[in-house]
């Protein structure tokens, strides 16, 4: 053996040597990682021809082995990290010669980018990273940073450290808004660093906030590392659990798990959300912490006057908390009740098909003792007393067709059931009311009677909802009603509006809260995959950059308001009418819906490309545009070009070296934390898209197959991938604040400034591995 290695250990050397060297050339690193892969699998056949690339395989012929066998010990399971004395025998590489493996290879990788980049299930989630991409970069240059910063300083300044928890703020406001971690910290180090320095603060405490705070867009959803780490994740999770109960004795992962080994990018986002805020929250906590104990270096700056106008304490208590708690905290209530809620009559023609065990208990005994020692005894017997229970009732009780009689009692039954007040009436008197409130305590010196008569048409249309309208109201009849209440509510909305529209939080903040609750409201909420969010995301964004770009040019955006208008409008008679006019029986009600629906559809397409004419002749969307195009086509180059790479390693074993390491130790806990160790030294020189689409792959079969939760698994691989933007020398962060950053800043204090907030990560990490109940929580409580 050379140099007393083993002929697949020299070869991975050769790989990741050949993968640095490439890397720190200078190409672009798609490129350098597909050459990487070219260049290392021919040094390694040279010298597996020469035989100087010897494999010293465990000798299956052996007694030692059989005896293994025979002892019930799996072959899979056999390997040299666990039964090391067991006899060897040495042999080539490449078994069949490096020609059958480089023709192999071009075959896989033409079925790989076919799965994977083309046409794969996969592709239509990773059409989500374009838009998400568009989205953010569209809003960069809208240049709604430069008011968030300027706003948020104001809000946060006059605390000691004020100006550093401001950018903290911005930076998730940004990260959940447009997630460009590049974007977002050039223009954060633009704007706001010469700012800070010549308040007196600390350059290291300037650059590090700076560079973590823009790093924050890699964890918070809209994230584009989560939608590539969960095309990965989905695939690996089904494939380790399905491997893991073929080991387990059982037919497939449905029957060992008792639940669909399925993990989607949707609830990703959602296991996302508490770990993003926990690092923001880390951040600011820092930055006060600084504040405190060195004040000289993180002084409280005096912010200009605010525009608005000034209200108390008392006041702002009142109206900004007291009240919107209250509202809903009564609708909440009232939920619980039967006050509010569902007056849908839908019925299924057919009956519910019954529930079948917890478990599945007709297995092998094999696959019995392995349910067993997964589940618990307890559960096991459960589910033999449900299964028991089923067969004596004749078994599973099928669906069947309702007549029109049985119909008729579950609508009669239902609508006896209803609540007096529906959710979606509740819901708009919610938002109504929520605005009067706010419009009250942003002027509360203003005249009252315009809100007192919004409140009043509020009251209004719950009183209607309870009086008048029934759940076998048509949906017509329910629109007619509601057509006064609504209309004085809006009038009292319209003012509560203008004088919203009055304070510099508010108006800076609103616009882009709203893009963020639509798209990420309809993720989290399971309305929608991320795909259709992120094209709902990018078109907002657009709209929203045409809005500013018009009031800046001091023109009327009357068009992209009434086009936004048009488009809830538009979801409104989706959600309450059926628009289907092909069927036999269309009412009249039904047609008129159908009509406003696809006007208000036709009007908002004029005012998205109205939108769009008005960034190109203001010479933005195509800088926008070819930039999403570089990103995403950097994106694709690489995810390709490391398929190359994958299948160089696995065609001389390594891959499978990999996983039997990992998989000789015992602990679960051991492993991942080997993994999660791997993942943040290779952060300090490669990309995390490198590391997603070469690291994962070749440890993803055995961190994602034991019992682990592959929501917290995934999200612990992001938050630990986000450290990569911020270790030194390759941070990407560390090189977008060296670019922009004053003369008096050194590359030394860049990098002393991002060291705390790399323990930060670090102790983030730490929290969720102690905790990880912050990451499966919300799609717990979502998914009920």
């Amino acid at each position: 053996m050379l140099f007393g290695l083993d002929g697949v250990e020299l070869g991975l050397i050769i790989v990741f040597v050949t993968l640095f060297s490439a890397i720190l050339s200078g190409f672009p690193v798609a490129f350098a990682i597909g050459g990487a892969g070219v260049i290392a699998f021919g040094i390694i056949a040279a010298l597996d021809s020469a035989g100087l690339l010897i494999h010293q395989a465990i000798d299956t012929s052996s007694e030692a082995y059989r005896g293994l066998v025979a002892e019930g010990v799996r072959p899979e399971t056999i390997s040299v990290f666990r039964y090391p004395d067991l006899p060897r025998v040495a042999q080539a590489l490449f078994e069949s010669g490096w020609q059958t493996a480089l023709d192999r290879n071009v075959s896989f990788i033409t079925n790989r980018i076919n799965e994977r980049v083309l046409a794969g299930p996969s592709i239509e989630t990773l059409l989500a990273v374009l838009m998400f991409v568009l989205m953010g970069i569209v809003l960069e240059r809208s240049r709604i940073a430069n008011d968030l910063l300027t706003t948020m300083a104001r809000v946060f300044g006059p605390l000691p450290g004020g100006l550093a928890v401001s950018i903290v703020v911005v930076g998730a406001f940004l990260a959940a808004s447009t997630g460009i971690v590049g974007a977002t910290v050039v223009t954060m180090g633009l704007l706001a660093l010469p700012t800070m320095l010549r308040n007196g603060y600390s350059p290291e405490l300037s650059t590090g906030v700076i560079a973590a705070s823009g790093t924050l867009g890699q964890i918070i959803p809209p994230s584009i590392v989560i939608v590539l780490l969960g095309t990965l994740a989905g695939d690996l999770y089904s494939t380790a659990q399905e491997t893991r109960a073929s080991l387990a004795g059982c037919s497939d992962a449905l029957t060992y798990l008792g639940e669909p080994a399925v993990v989607s990018v949707g609830t990703l986002f959602q296991a996302a959300l508490l770990p993003g805020i926990l690092l923001a929250l880390l951040y600011a906590l820092y930055a006060f912490g600084f504040a405190l104990l060195n004040p000289s270096k993180a002084p409280p700056v005096a912010s200009s006057a605010a525009t608005g106008e000034v209200i108390t304490r008392g006041e702002g208590l009142t109206w900004f908390l007291f009240v919107p708690v209250a509202i809903v905290a009564a609708v909440l209530l009232a939920g619980q009740v039967n006050v509010v809620g569902s007056q849908s009559l839908a019925v299924d023609s057919f009956s519910e098909a019954g529930e079948g065990a917890s478990l599945r208990t007709n297995v092998s005994p094999e696959c019995q003792a392995s349910m067993i020692e997964l589940h618990g005894q307890a559960a096991w017997d459960r589910a033999v007393a449900e299964q028991a229970e089923i067969d004596a009732s004749g078994g599973v009780a099928q669906a069947e067709e309702l007549t029109d009689e049985q119909v008729a009692e579950v609508r009669a039954a239902r609508a006896a059931a209803a609540a007096p007040i529906g959710t979606g009436i509740a819901t708009f008197a919610v938002i109504f009311a929520l605005v009067l409130a706010v419009g009250r305590g942003v002027a509360p010196t203003a005249s009252p009677l315009p809100l007192i008569g919004g409140a009043a048409g509020v009251l209004l249309l719950l009183l209607v909802d309870i009086l008048f309208i029934r759940p076998s109201t048509s949906a017509a009849g329910t629109v007619l009603w509601m057509v006064v209440p609504v209309a004085i509510a809006l009038w009292g909305v319209r003012h509560a509006a203008r004088r919203m529209g009055g304070n510099e939080l508010i108006r800076v903040v609103f616009p882009p809260l709203v893009l963020i609750v639509a798209v990420l409201g309809s993720i989290l909420g399971g309305i929608t995959n991320p795909t259709p969010a992120a094209a709902l995301g990018a078109a907002g964004a657009i709209m929203l950059a045409a809005y500013r770009r018009l009031g800046e040019e001091g023109r009327s955006p009357w068009l992209i308001t009434w086009s936004t208008i048009a488009l809830i409008v538009m979801l409104l008679a989706g959600i309450n009418f059926d628009l289907r006019v092909t069927t036999e029986a269309v009412s009249a009600g039904t047609w008129v819906a159908f009509v406003v629906a696809y006007g208000a559809f036709l009007f908002a397409m004029v005012g998205l490309l109205y939108a769009c004419w008005v960034l190109l002749r203001a010479k933005v969307l195509t800088p926008a545009v070819r930039e999403t195009a570089k990103v995403t086509s950097m994106v694709f180059t690489i995810l390709v070009a490391s398929q190359l790479l994958n299948l160089v390693v696995i065609s001389f074993g390594g891959e499978h070296y990999i996983q039997q390491f990992l998989q000789s130790f015992d602990n679960e806990f051991t492993v991942f934390l080997i993994v999660m160790l791997v993942l943040f030294f290779l952060g300090f020189v490669l990309d995390f898209l490198e590391i997603i689409y070469i690291v994962v792959p070749i440890v993803g079969p055995v961190i994602y197959g034991g019992s682990f939760d592959p929501k917290w698994v995934t999200i612990m691989i992001a938050v630990n991938l986000q450290t990569s933007f911020l270790t030194p020398p390759f941070g990407f962060a560390l090189f977008y604040l060296r670019g922009v950053a004053p003369a008096s800043v050194t590359t030394g204090h860049i990098y002393r400034g991002v060291i705390p907030f790399v323990l930060i990560q670090v102790l983030g990490l730490a929290i969720l591995w102690f905790f990880p109940g912050i990451v499966t929580i919300v799609p717990d409580l979502i998914g009920g």
